[in-house]
């Protein structure tokens, strides 16, 4: 979920190398709903920006989190931020979130946490 278009396309093409196929919102109200009306499983992993409209990524997570769906409980939450401070990464972290990925992205670290929650 990312607000910046551009961010939004630039995350979709390096994913899209890794035959990941994506899907998108803007907001974070609209990812909450896009969980609610999915099928479960429908998702693998989910890169939730933090400074979103509507609805930041961290009510985002725990919204999502508090679905009642086995997979929203478990699904992994990675937030992207170009706020890396250790508190901040500590207020992702209860959110319900299981990683963050700091802003401008790192392919290497985006590598690493596709490996460790995606089969």
């Amino acid at each position: 979920m990312e607000d910046n278009e551009l961010n939004l396309e630039i995350i979709q093409t390096i994913l899209s190398e890794y035959h990941i196929q994506t899907d998108s919102v803007v907001n974070g109200k609209q990812a909450v709903e896009r969980m609610k009306v999915t099928p479960e499983g429908t998702y693998d992993m989910i890169l939730m920006d933090i400074m979103m409209p509507v609805m930041n990524g961290l009510e985002a997570a725990e919204n999502i989190r508090g679905l009642e769906r086995e997979d929203c409980r478990n699904i992994p939450i990675i937030a992207m931020s170009a706020n890396a401070f250790e508190e901040d990464v500590k207020k992702f972290l209860a959110s319900g979130m299981n990683g963050h990925l700091s802003k401008p992205l790192d392919i290497g670290k985006l590598e690493k946490t596709l490996r460790k929650y995606l089969k």
